[in-house]
């Protein structure tokens, strides 16, 4: 019997090759698994429905929330699923557990003009010509097309080159798609491939590698991380007057959505251009838009209780 260092491991594999999960997946389902393994403390291949039912009560217990014990639950099905088709066990003790069900709540979502806001200052924000474009183009980008912060951050400088309409990114599960750039951000791009070439030019005279990727850095994947742009983003929400609590890079991911659907964009195009594989996902908008509309209707109408 394998023990279960080596099981998570084949598991891991497995899905990576199989999914095509990205890092950021495969590092959640093997910390979930390790923590299963530390408070069952047993082989996972002889753990029973019972057991796994009790470790869920505590993590309960233990002040975990909805969205926790509900992504434990996944890795944990995920799992038995993977060592019953392996033929390492014949039942899946997780068969029969069922998670919390979480409350949808509506994402946080930011009007325009606080995206403006957030552009002017973003524009500025730096101290030198090269961080602000780059500053720039970056909002621009993310404004523009709605691509999740970890697309853009590894964006390969090549797609971005000759002021593309349309740029095609990997997303989740490598699956590809096409994303809009407008043209304010076409703008900001020519100004930052300006500056970040030449500063690469230098660069590579000095004897050091050029970067495939637009937004290179000296991190260890090569490129602008998703934590620095967090960091940057809340600092100019700050100075743009934007409540930073409300905003991150994924909630201008909102913003992008939200303004297009308000604008009479479709829902299956928005749906794509975001790469949800259920249009479900992407009808959480609408919500939000229809809420606007009825505060706005409750505010301004003549007959409304708030406006009298």
């Amino acid at each position: 019997m394998k023990n279960n260092s080596e099981l998570i491991e084949e598991f891991l594999e497995a899905k990576y090759a199989e999914a095509g999960l990205s890092e950021n997946s495969i590092f959640a389902y093997s910390r979930d698994l390790k923590k299963v393994c530390t408070k069952i403390n047993k082989p996972l291949l002889s753990t029973t429905q019972t057991e796994l039912e009790k470790y869920f009560v505590n993590l309960e217990k233990s002040g975990h929330s909805q969205s926790t014990r509900a992504r434990h639950l996944s890795s944990i099905k995920q799992f038995f699923k993977f060592c019953v088709e392996s033929g390492y066990v014949s039942t899946d003790p997780s068969s029969q557990l069922s998670g919390p069900k979480s409350p949808k709540s509506l994402p946080k979502t930011l009007t325009m003009e606080e995206v403006d806001a957030l552009l002017e200052v973003a524009k500025t924000h730096g101290q030198t010509e090269f961080q602000r474009a780059r500053n720039e183009c970056l909002m621009e980008l993310l404004y523009a097309s709605g691509m999740r912060i970890s697309e853009l951050m590894s964006l390969p400088v090549s797609t971005a080159r000759g002021r593309p309409k349309m740029i095609l990114i990997k997303g989740k599960g490598s699956k590809e798609r096409i994303v809009p750039v407008s043209p304010p951000a076409l703008d900001a791009l020519d100004r930052w491939l300006k500056l970040r070439d030449k500063k690469e030019d230098l660069s590579i005279k000095a004897g050091f590698k050029g970067s495939n990727f637009l937004f290179p850095s000296n991190s260890k994947n090569g490129h602008l991380t998703r934590n620095w742009f967090f960091n940057k983003i809340k600092s100019w929400a700050i100075e743009a007057g934007v409540r930073s609590e409300n905003v991150s890079p994924h909630t201008i991911r909102h913003a992008f959505a939200t303004h297009l659907l308000s604008n009479g964009a479709d829902l299956r195009v928005i749906q794509t251009i975001l790469g949800h594989s259920d249009i479900a996902t992407t009808e959480i908008y609408t919500h939000i838009v229809n809420d606007k509309l009825k505060s706005t209707l409750e505010e301004h109408h003549p007959l409304s209780t708030k406006s009298k």
